[in-house]
């Protein structure tokens, strides 16, 4: 079992405190896994067994456990009599409604250490907020990395083999059942994990009945990753189309495919007025595996797909990710993370008469300029901004593997 090191150590800087571990991420990404690491090295480093509560409420044996007191008194009588410290895992959390009072209670009462799971962004909103008050920490988990995708096939970083092994990471993603699978396989995979987050995570919990509605919006989005949309755009799409939604109906909608990590939503920064702009927005997709899929794996829209896996990288890395608007000029993103700035453009080559560099500068801070290209070109800089092919600034330092 390939064990995610980054993300586990982040489970580890909280263990034993009084602050409630919530691994968040979309369906499939690794979190389950991750629990169980957890549970593994709980159990090396000499913790009894008794003391371990794991409970995965997505399994057959505890999938009528969705109630607050039948969650409740499951827990209950799994506390360990003999006084100890003992340690709670719970595997997709959001299965049980009412689910926090139980946790808060039990942080409050018992001498113990607190890690839950969940497919859901709402875990961090509305009661748990509340009731916890700061006393939680999100570790949101992504599919593998390009870096995590090499290790696990075994193919050195500075081998031939890696611009091969980018085309099969482009085109299948990231999410462990698919990397690890047989060529043949991988499209079938994909396909099951892309209708249980429609089926399981979005349409069942927002009570939609018409799913291939849904379906046909997140087939827009995923074709249009990293052009600017509105709900309103959106909806006059699907009526060229003799599909009738509303725009409250296409909010929700939107909402709904936002909590289930299936897209994330960026704003545009207005660069001069230092604010985010409200009318617009980009969305990508949390894997280009899912996107590819639902596109039918169509070959066109390079520079999309380049930019969405950019997006999520830098999003794996740790930064807040916005589009850049400066006057009537767009710049892909600024990413930020504590004091850190920095500005990347994104291109699957560099045009022969002009260069994407033109808008990075006219930007005058001195933060770092990236332009990333789909292309290797051979090139490190132009006019002072660094140039980086993407499967070199796929394996960077700074990837979450090291």
């Amino acid at each position: 079992m390939y064990q995610r090191l980054f993300y586990l150590k982040k489970v580890l800087d909280f263990k034993d405190t009084d602050f409630i571990k919530v691994i968040t991420g979309v369906r499939r990404c690794g979190k389950s896994v991750l629990l169980m690491q957890y549970k593994d090295y709980l159990l090396e480093s000499g913790i009894k067994e008794e003391n371990i509560i794991y409970l995965n409420l997505e399994s057959f044996e505890n999938q009528l456990i969705t109630t607050a007191e039948e969650f409740r008194e499951t827990i209950l009588n799994a506390i360990p009599k003999n006084n100890d410290p003992f340690y709670v895992l719970v595997d997709e959390i959001q299965f049980v409604e009412g689910w926090q009072r139980v946790i808060n209670g039990l942080r409050v009462s018992y001498n113990c250490d607190i890690t839950i799971t969940g497919s859901n962004a709402k875990l961090l909103s509305g009661e748990l907020a509340t009731l916890l008050s700061g006393r939680y920490v999100e570790i949101e988990v992504y599919p593998f990395s390009f870096k995590e995708f090499l290790v696990v096939k075994g193919i050195d970083e500075k081998s031939r083999e890696v611009d091969i092994a980018y085309r099969e990471y482009e085109k299948y993603g990231g999410f462990p059942g698919v990397v690890l699978s047989n060529e043949y396989l991988k499209e079938s995979i994909l396909s099951g994990i892309y209708d249980s987050i429609l089926l399981n995570d979005i349409a069942t919990r927002g009570r939609i009945r018409d799913t291939q509605v849904l379906k046909n919006i997140v087939s827009y989005l995923a074709d249009n990753v990293g052009q600017l949309v509105n709900p309103s755009k959106i909806v006059n799409v699907l009526k060229n189309e003799k599909i009738e939604v509303s725009n409250h109906t296409m909010v929700r909608y939107l909402e709904l495919l936002r909590d289930a990590f299936l897209f994330y939503e960026t704003k545009s920064y207005d660069i001069r007025g230092k604010a985010l702009l409200r009318n617009n927005a980009k969305y990508f997709m949390v894997d280009n595996g899912l996107r590819n899929h639902a596109v039918s794996f169509s070959n066109s829209n390079q520079g999309n797909r380049l930019e969405n896996i950019v997006f999520v990288e830098l999003l794996r890395r740790g930064y807040k990710v916005n589009v850049v608007r400066l006057d009537d000029k767009e710049i892909d993103f600024i990413a930020k993370k504590g004091e850190v700035v920095e500005y990347y453009q994104v291109a699957y080559q560099i045009p022969e008469n002009s260069h994407e560099t033109d808008h990075l500068l006219l930007i005058k801070d001195n933060f770092k300029k990236t332009l990333i290209t789909g292309r290797y070109e051979g090139v490190n800089e132009i006019d002072g901004i660094k140039v980086d092919y993407i499967v070199d600034w796929l394996m960077k330092e700074e990837s979450v593997s090291d």
